[in-house]
């Protein structure tokens, strides 16, 4: 009989050894989850800024395109206005051109009329004397 009591006992030693080690095994794997948890908790929330920073940049890169669109928008106009006083600037000049010759003219006939003039005070200057 003192076989199956030592037998009993050994079962019984094994069973509580059993559970002991079934017993840190589960604070083993409890420690394990409340990791795992923390470590999804933490992705989660880099996931969640990740995110809300794209949707920042998705922000910024929408009024980049809209005030890209508006420059593009305000050099078209600017080089339609360019082109509209190089016109007028052509046609400036060619008025200026014109102006200068009919001032050379007016000049070349005013020198004319000077000499004719002269002349005709020193006629004039003759006959008196």
């Amino acid at each position: 009989m003192e076989t199956q009591s030592e037998e009993q006992h050994r079962a019984d030693h094994e069973e509580a050894v059993a559970l002991a080690v079934s017993v840190d095994d589960f604070s083993a794997l409890e420690e394990r989850v409340r990791r795992a948890v923390e470590v999804v908790k933490r992705e989660r929330q880099a996931r969640a800024a990740v995110e809300a920073r794209v949707a920042e940049l998705e922000t910024h890169a929408t009024e980049s395109e809209a005030r890209a669109a508006q420059a593009e928008a305000r050099q078209a106009e600017i080089e339609a206005r360019a082109a509209q006083v190089e016109t007028l600037v052509q046609g400036q000049s060619r008025l200026v051109e014109r102006l200068e010759n009919d001032l050379s003219a007016l000049r070349a006939e005013r020198d004319q009329v000077r000499e004719r003039v002269e002349r005709l005070l020193k006629q004039l200057d003759t006959l008196e004397l």
